[in-house]
């Protein structure tokens, strides 16, 4: 088996996210396509997410000099779960759900930029190897776990508690 790289398995995450949220701009209206699409997207933000804090996050948690970065990173996630409860509060493909798509699309985007950009080296240059390979079989472990609570547990809440 090839070594575990929690760093390429987050941005392949990451690119596909990228790629359905560009799928979902490019559609509209309320069609059934665009809703199968969203539901995915949303179950695939929230199984990553979760995985992620319970691998990566809660070892730079621990760690002095990651703590700020992995707690920025938790804020930003719940934000994100937020604004995607609020679109499923939303009436579906109506100009203030594409607006409220819109702005969290953006964030989105930005978190996981900072992520791959900031987070991932400053987190790379300060675990060795054998934590980043447990960290990679963690979330290779949790996020099947987590889309079944994803399912069951819409956004924005605090459910999951």
């Amino acid at each position: 088996m090839a070594h575990a790289d929690i760093y390429a398995e987050l941005k392949h995450d990451h690119d596909k996210q990228r790629d359905m949220l560009k799928r979902l701009d490019q559609l509209s209206g309320a069609a059934d396509e665009r809703r199968t699409l969203f539901e995915a997207f949303r179950l695939e933000v929230q199984s990553h997410a979760a995985a992620e804090e319970e691998s990566l996050y809660a070892t730079m948690l621990g760690n002095p000099d990651l703590r700020d970065e992995a707690r920025h990173s938790v804020a930003e996630h719940k934000e994100v779960d937020d604004l995607l409860g609020e679109l499923l509060d939303m009436e579906f493909g109506s100009s203030a759900w594409d607006e409220k798509f819109a702005h969290m699309r953006h964030r989105y985007e930005h978190h996981i930029d900072e992520e791959e950009e900031e987070m991932f080296p400053a987190a790379d240059a300060k675990l060795d190897d054998a934590t980043e390979a447990r960290l990679a079989e963690t979330y290779e472990e949790r996020k099947p776990a987590e889309l079944e609570i994803a399912r069951a547990n819409p956004p924005g809440g605090d459910e999951r508690e």
